[in-house]
């Protein structure tokens, strides 16, 4: 096992009874915050016939209600604003395509806690002061580059924020610089390595370790970065509505993420009952903050599907760590009755020697679902020959259905032919009229 090191090893590394004392203080604390504080969170409680004085530790955290993103959506801009705006000193926000955008406010304290959690990330994957940080996440109001910048400011590493895009400069910057630390989207991190590959310049670049989040990504896609940029990649949780990345975060071990149980309380729930799950058991992921000020969230419900355990981790580590996601109960595709998670469909791709630039086309014909999949070629299995196109595509077809159980028409094509993302990938083009 690797020397381990730790950015706040009293926190990191606490006794479960210390973590469960502060969760409990921390939930009793915050609950009478946003209800003092907030009118939406008032009349929410007091709807479900709950008080401040109800809730006196951990134990109690069932009997408040769920907030939703409809809920965010409703209070927007302030009604959830627990800090007069002369407190705050920043705002961020989602990238959402639909609704009003979230907002989340942040004060000092809140800003300082979460560039704590983003130090952590850094430091579980090897990160020092003497490090070199490329932060090649995006900037502005997406949280990526924001909380990523303050972990490493706050561990004292020389920051790069480079921001996305302008993949040309990326690569100058990381051989003139002698970037050490990657942290960007997976899509965005495969295309660098692909592109670093493609130009004969893996020699030349010094990075060690990636921290990767913002979007789902698989095992197999880990691997082929991995190898594409020569790096060992991390894998990062975080929500705008929490704070943004750092939330939880992979240690060494990488069997599964360490949350920020000093910040957040984490259930597990049946997504269709709202019923707590034990450990252990497959639901949608819920979250409780436990020490913000301007912008608390009180069993805010992802919509992402995980598990959580409470088992011993070899580095060290105390928390409590949740898997990868394995998909989301709202961007989850229901295809002819069958849930299908673009998460699968990657999978599937990359088992078969496929890069993991796709896109899923989802139409309804007749009353009847459709999933076309858009595939691209790597240069080694790229042919003219359209007899060996049509005999890959309909091995693809054929292994899909197996592994899904739903048809899926496969269309292979050229290397470099689907539009690259510097950003978030966009996975899916959903056609049908479903609301």
């Amino acid at each position: 096992m690797e020397k381990q090191n730790y950015y706040q090893p009293e926190i990191e590394c606490a006794p479960r009874e210390e973590i469960r004392k502060w969760q409990s203080e921390g939930l009793v604390r915050t609950v009478r915050h946003a209800y003092e504080n907030s009118a939406y969170y008032r009349k929410k409680m007091d709807e479900h016939g709950v008080k401040p004085e109800d809730i006196r530790g951990l134990e109690d955290i069932h009997k408040l209600p769920f907030v939703s993103k409809n809920d965010l959506r409703e209070a927007y801009p302030y009604g959830l604003l627990c800090k007069p705006l002369s407190e705050c000193v920043r705002i961020q926000s989602t990238s959402g395509t639909t609704g009003k955008r979230v907002i989340a406010f942040y004060t000092q304290h809140d800003i300082d806690a979460w560039d704590d959690c983003c130090a952590r990330a850094i430091v579980a994957a090897g990160g020092t002061k003497d490090d070199v940080v490329h932060v090649s996440y995006g900037y502005g109001l997406f949280t990526g580059g924001a909380g990523l910048n303050g972990g490493s400011h706050k561990l004292g590493s020389l920051t790069l924020p480079m921001s996305s895009g302008s993949t040309e400069r990326q690569i100058q910057f990381m051989q003139d610089l002698g970037s050490t630390i990657l942290c960007c989207t997976p899509s965005y991190a495969a295309y660098l390595g692909e592109t670093i590959v493609e130009k004969g310049l893996q020699d030349t670049i010094k990075l060690k370790a990636g921290i990767f989040g913002a979007e789902a990504w698989s095992e197999e896609m880990r691997r082929d970065i991995e190898s594409k940029l020569r790096i060992k990649a991390y894998d990062i949780y975080g929500l705008t509505e929490l704070e943004g990345p750092g939330v939880s975060y992979e240690c060494c071990e990488q069997h599964g993420m360490h949350l920020c149980e000093d910040q957040f309380i984490a259930e597990i729930i049946n997504p269709k009952t709202g019923e707590i799950l034990p450990d252990g058991e497959k639901g949608e992921l819920v979250f409780t903050s436990i020490n913000k000020e301007a912008f608390p969230m009180i069993r805010y419900r992802t919509r992402d599907i995980c598990v959580l355990s409470h088992e011993k981790c070899s580095c060290g580590r105390t928390h409590v760590r949740m898997a990868k996601p394995m998909g989301r109960s709202d961007d989850m595709l229901i295809i002819k009755g069958v849930n299908v998670f673009p998460s699968q469909i990657e999978t599937v791709l990359i088992d078969n020697g496929y890069s993991p630039n796709y896109q899923l086309i989802v139409d309804r014909v007749n009353n009847s679902d459709t999933l076309d999949i858009n595939v691209e070629m790597t240069h080694e299995r790229f042919s003219d020959t359209l007899g060996e196109i049509t005999s890959r595509e309909k091995q693809l077809v054929n292994a899909l259905k197996g592994f899904l159980g739903i048809y899926a028409k496969v269309h292979l094509v050229e290397p470099k032919s689907i539009p690259r993302s510097e950003g978030k990938a966009v996975r899916i083009i959903d056609k049908r009229k479903l609301y």
